[in-house]
């Protein structure tokens, strides 16, 4: 079978700092140049992108984590705000022209933008015309987690809006380890972070590339884990994450990365000491 060829844009929603509350606020990234003097970097919060993908063949288009969503809502307090609407219309399209939308988990900071609040106050799905794809897993995680203390720190689940998706069976819920969403695109279940994790591989006639959502959530985490109170189960995390890389690297892939603050995107490498490490593509 003949591949397609895609187009994969990465869509900057800014700068932002999480707190271990779940709070996120927006950030002046200029905080960034002297982080080690900065009282709250690092020691009661994080700093991260939310960098949504578009994956086009020029007939289909892919959202892959809508973010944020901030500016969404009518009359939202978060006015001139990017969202996952003003980047499409960079690249001159409107959320109808999206079919299908991948949620590699539910953390909030990866969702949010599946939904936004109309001028009638009814929750409304921001790509109308478009399939939603979740892991089961990771929807039945997440329900049990609405009753009680959550188990990780950072970002949370905030389903209720999403519920108005299930209603109207816009969600499409996987319930194996692999699916082929397009020719040339598959949806890989990893767990680790959350139960139903789920990382992207592309494929076409000329690159592969991968967008491994909070598994490998910044360049920084290619040879360093994530927080343990920020990963369910860190063993399956280190596992998945490993053999994910391993093979990228023998594919000469590119890596796209949510939460990266600068370095977003690479081709994957490894330097003298064997450590990965990312080339301009």
């Amino acid at each position: 079978m003949i591949k397609e060829t895609f187009t994969i844009e990465q869509l900057s929603e800014g700068f932002f700092e999480l707190f271990e509350d779940g709070t996120i606020l927006k950030m002046n990234p200029k905080r960034l140049e002297n982080p080690m003097e900065d009282p709250n970097l690092g020691k009661y919060s994080s700093a991260l992108g939310i960098d949504p993908l578009l994956i086009t063949n020029g007939e289909e288009n892919v959202i892959v984590d809508p973010g944020l969503g901030w500016g969404l809502d009518y009359k939202s307090d978060f006015e001139d705000t990017s969202n996952i609407v003003t980047n499409l219309d960079i690249f001159g399209l409107r959320p109808k022209d999206i079919q299908h939308v991948v949620l590699t988990h539910l953390h909030f900071d990866h969702a949010a933008g599946a939904t936004f609040v109309n001028e009638n106050f009814e929750t409304t799905a921001t790509f109308p015309n478009a399939i939603y794809y979740v892991h089961k897993d990771e929807w039945n995680y997440a329900l049990t987690q609405l009753e009680n203390d959550k188990d990780l720190i950072g970002a949370d689940y905030r389903l209720d809006e999403l519920y108005k998706l299930v209603a109207e069976k816009r969600i499409h819920f996987i319930e194996g380890d692999e699916l082929a969403l397009l020719n040339g695109i598959e949806l890989i279940k990893t767990g680790g972070h959350t139960p139903g994790h789920l990382i992207v591989k592309i494929s076409d006639q000329e690159k592969i590339a991968y967008f491994l959502g909070d598994l490998v959530p910044t360049e920084f985490h290619l040879n360093q884990p994530s927080h343990p109170h920020t990963v369910l189960d860190s063993v399956q995390a280190q596992k998945a994450k490993a053999l994910i890389l391993k093979k990228a690297y023998k594919e000469k892939a590119t890596m796209y990365f949510y939460h990266s603050l600068y370095k977003k995107t690479g081709q994957l490498s490894v330097d003298k000491n064997q450590k990965y490490v990312l080339k301009k593509t």
